[in-house]
C-alpha cells in the first residue's frame, strides 16, 4: 500500500514539474529580447497588422525599436523612428482613379515590381536606418521584424545585422513570393491567387485564369528584377538571401480556405482586434433609437467614399432612404441630399459598432482589417471590393455563406436594394455569420500569445533553422523536378531506341534466313 502511494506521488510529481518545465519554456529566459522592427508599406491597413505583431511584444515585456511611417509615440519598451517623409502616405484615394490604375490584377502584376523597387529605395534611403547597417550593431538586437515586398530586398538588412528574420504579412500570402519565402508554390488548380476574383478555383476558367496569372506575374517579376539588376543595381540586389524563420499572416480559416503551408507559416488573423471601448454618445442614440436596427456603410481608411461618380453616390443615396434601418455612413465631407435616416461621419469606431446586436448589415470593400471585424461581430457583409486582395477577400465571405459580392461600377438602385433585403430578411445569412464568428473565435491560443511564443521560440532556438523548408535549398527546376523528368524521358527514349533496333535487327535477321531457305 505504502509503496502505491509513494508510486502516485512520484507520478504527480513528476507531472507537475513536466507541466512547470512547458511553462517555463513560454517564457522569456533572461532579458528581455531587442527587437528591429521596420513596415516597409505606407498603407494604414498594413501598419495596423504590424502594430499589433509590436503591441503583442511591448505587453510580453520585450523592447522594439520599429521604423514606421505612422508614427504614434513612444512608450514603456517602445521607440519609433519617423519615416513618413521617405513614403508618399496612401489615404483617402479616389475611388475611380484606384480602378483604372489597381483594379486589374494583371496591371497591378505590372505596377507591383515598381512599387517594390520605389519601397526598397526609400527604406534603405532613410538615414539612420543606413547608419545603423553602417555600423553593424550586430550585438544591439536579437531579432529583426520586417514585411516582405514583391521581390527580396529585406535580406539585406538581416545580413548585414547578422539577424533571424521574422516576416509580417497583412494579406493573404503573396502568391509571386510564396516560393522565395517558404520554399513552398501552391497548386493553381485549387489555390486561388491573392489577386484572384474567386475564393476557390472551383470551374476549368478560374482554373486557367488563376494559372495564366501566377504564370504571368512569376515571369514578369523575375524579368523585372534582371532588367534593374543589369541597368541599374542596388548594393540590396547583391545580398545572400536570408529566408524568414517565421511569417505572421494576417489570415484565419474564415479568410482562407485550407491549403497546404509550410510549419513556419502562422496564421493570427484578427490581431489587431482589441477589446470594445465606447461608442461616442450620439452615434450610439443614433444606433438604439432605430427599432428596425442599423446598417454600416465604409471602404475603410485607404478609399474616399465620397469620390464615387455621381451616379453611383446617387444609387446608394436612394436605395438606403428607402431601407427601414437607419444607416452610419462614412463620407469625407458635406453630403447633399443627405437622407433622413442617414448620419455621415469622417470616421465612426469600425471595430465597436460591428459588434453592437442592432447592426444588421456591413457595406464594405473587403479590406482584411474590416472582415475580421465583421466576422467577429458575426454581422452579414455587402461587398464591393476595389482592388488587390479585395475581391478574393469578401468572395471568402460569400462562400461561407454570410455575404453578398457585387461590382461597383455596375451597380444600380434596384440591384443595391435587392442586396440589402436579401441579406437583411433571409434568416441564413445572420446564422452563418454567427457560425463564422463562432469558428473565428475557437482558438487554442489568442493570435497576441501566438505572437509571443513564436518570436521567443525563434531566439531561443537561434534562429529556428529546423523550421525551414528544404525545398528552399533548391533549384527552380530541382522543385518542379524538371531534371528528374528529363532524366526519366532520357531513359525511356533509350530504352525506346535500344528495343526498336532490337527488334530491327530481330526482324532484318528473319528476313535474311527466309531468303537462304
Amino acid at each position: 500500500m505504502a509503496t502505491m502511494k509513494r508510486s502516485t506521488v512520484e507520478v504527480s510529481l513528476s507531472l507537475c514539474l513536466c507541466w512547470l518545465s512547458v511553462v517555463l519554456q513560454t517564457m522569456p529566459v533572461g532579458e528581455a529580447a531587442r527587437i528591429l522592427a521596420v513596415e516597409t508599406v505606407a498603407g494604414k491597413s498594413h501598419w495596423y497588422f504590424m502594430s499589433s505583431l509590436l503591441r503583442s511584444l511591448t505587453d510580453a515585456g520585450h523592447t522594439v525599436t520599429v521604423f514606421t511611417p505612422f508614427p504614434d509615440g513612444d512608450r514603456a519598451n517602445y521607440t519609433e523612428v519617423d519615416t513618413s517623409r521617405d513614403f508618399p502616405i496612401k489615404l483617402d484615394m479616389d475611388v475611380m482613379q484606384t480602378i483604372r490604375e489597381y483594379g486589374d490584377p494583371f496591371v497591378l502584376t505590372n505596377l507591383m515590381s515598381r512599387l517594390a523597387r520605389f519601397y526598397c529605395d526609400a527604406i534603405y534611403g532613410n538615414r539612420k536606418l543606413a547608419d545603423l547597417i553602417a555600423s553593424e550593431a550586430r550585438d544591439r538586437y536579437d531579432l529583426l521584424l520586417i514585411e516582405p515586398l514583391g521581390f527580396d530586398c529585406v535580406s539585406y538588412l538581416a545580413d548585414s545585422l547578422g539577424l533571424p528574420v521574422i516576416y509580417s504579412i497583412p494579406s493573404p500570402m503573396i502568391t509571386i513570393a510564396e516560393r522565395l519565402f517558404t520554399g513552398h508554390m501552391s497548386n493553381p488548380a485549387c489555390v486561388s491567387n491573392m489577386l484572384a476574383s474567386h475564393a476557390v478555383p472551383g470551374t476549368f476558367v478560374q482554373r486557367f485564369t488563376n494559372t495564366a496569372l501566377l504564370t504571368y506575374s512569376m515571369v514578369k517579376t523575375r524579368y523585372d528584377q534582371l532588367v534593374t539588376l543589369f541597368t541599374d543595381p542596388r548594393p540590396y540586389d547583391l545580398a545572400p538571401t536570408v529566408n524568414p524563420s517565421i511569417i505572421f499572416q494576417n489570415a484565419h480559416y474564415i479568410s482562407e480556405t485550407p491549403r497546404p503551408i509550410t510549419p513556419n507559416v502562422i496564421y493570427v488573423g484578427g490581431i489587431h482586434l482589441k477589446p470594445a471601448k465606447t461608442i461616442p454618445k450620439d452615434i450610439l442614440d443614433f444606433i438604439e433609437d432605430s427599432p428596425e436596427g442599423v446598417i454600416f456603410f465604409t471602404f475603410g481608411s485607404t478609399i474616399k467614399v465620397s469620390s464615387l461618380p455621381e451616379q453611383i453616390e446617387q444609387s446608394f443615396k436612394e436605395a438606403l432612404a428607402n431601407v427601414p434601418q437607419r444607416v452610419l455612413w462614412k463620407y469625407e465631407g458635406e453630403m447633399k441630399d443627405k437622407p433622413k435616416n442617414v448620419m455621415t461621419r469622417k470616421w465612426f469606431p469600425q471595430r465597436e459598432i460591428l459588434l453592437h446586436p442592432k447592426v444588421k448589415l456591413f457595406i464594405s470593400h473587403g479590406g482584411m482589417s474590416g472582415v475580421y471585424e465583421a466576422v467577429d461581430g458575426g454581422v452579414p457583409v455587402l461587398g464591393f471590393p476595389v482592388f488587390y486582395d479585395q475581391p478574393r477577400n469578401i468572395e471568402h465571405l460569400v462562400l461561407n455563406g454570410m455575404a453578398i459580392s457585387m461590382d461597383l461600377l455596375s451597380m444600380t438602385k434596384e440591384k443595391l436594394s435587392n442586396a440589402i433585403s436579401e441579406l437583411i430578411n433571409d434568416e441564413k445569412y445572420a446564422k452563418n455569420a454567427k457560425i463564422a464568428s463562432n469558428r473565428f473565435r475557437d482558438r487554442p491560443m489568442t493570435p497576441q500569445q501566438s505572437v509571443v511564443y513564436w518570436t521567443e521560440y525563434v531566439i531561443r532556438h537561434k534562429g529556428a533553422p529546423h523550421l525551414k523548408f528544404h525545398a528552399l535549398n533548391l533549384t527552380w527546376y530541382q522543385y518542379l523536378m524538371l531534371d528528374i523528368i528529363a532524366v526519366a524521358l532520357i531513359f525511356v527514349l533509350l530504352v525506346t531506341f535500344v528495343v526498336f533496333k532490337i527488334f530491327k535487327c530481330i526482324k532484318t535477321f528473319t528476313k535474311d534466313k527466309v531468303k537462304t531457305q
